[in-house]
């Protein structure tokens, strides 16, 4: 990826986080990005081309991520106490930027951004199953479902209210049943 179409992508990121997916035209990207205008039309056929590729460059570096975390995860015996802090680190670690749920939103809209948005949600699944399955949870594929609601919940509820982000009791709550 080019430097230029790089920091447009990254430009669009944070006129979302700013002023939701409304707020991105041409002219404001090529600000944020200080690019020419010219290079957003260069770059980017359409604004849903635009959009997309946003949310790919963020699945692309979030599903990185998570797949790490899953990786470290895998084949490790944990507590149901030593799970929950690591969801919360987690959690604590997502961005913090409204950028990807407008972008999950619009997904709603737009079908040509749903595979985007579900490839990130099964990286989010995938380190839920790991986590579960290392627990010994029967199965966890059914349960990681309502364990990634649960953290991308709470950071919505975190975004809107400012309150942090408070997760590792809630999955202690919605676990520990199912770990016994």
């Amino acid at each position: 990826m080019s430097d230029t179409r790089e920091r447009i992508l990254r430009a669009v990121l944070r006129v979302i986080a700013e002023e939701g997916v409304a707020g991105v035209t041409n002219r404001r990207v090529a600000r944020e990005a200080a690019v020419s205008l010219g290079s957003i039309t260069y770059h980017f056929a359409t604004q849903t081309d635009l959009l997309r590729d946003s949310l790919l460059l963020f699945v692309g570096e979030e599903t990185t991520r998570l797949a790490a975390l899953a990786e470290a995860q895998r084949g490790a015996a944990v507590t149901v106490e030593q799970a929950a802090v690591l969801v919360q680190r987690v959690a604590e670690t997502l961005p913090s930027e409204i950028a990807p749920l407008e972008l999950y939103l619009h997904a709603g809209r737009d079908p040509a951004l749903r595979g985007a948005a579900a490839a990130c949600f099964a990286a989010y699944d995938q380190l839920a199953v790991e986590v579960l399955t290392a627990l010994g949870v029967p199965s966890p594929d059914r349960l990681a479902g309502p364990v990634v609601a649960l953290v991308a919940g709470t950071q919505l509820r975190a975004l809107a209210t400012g309150t942090a982000p408070a997760v590792a009791d809630a999955l202690l709550l919605l676990v520990s049943p199912a770990a016994r």
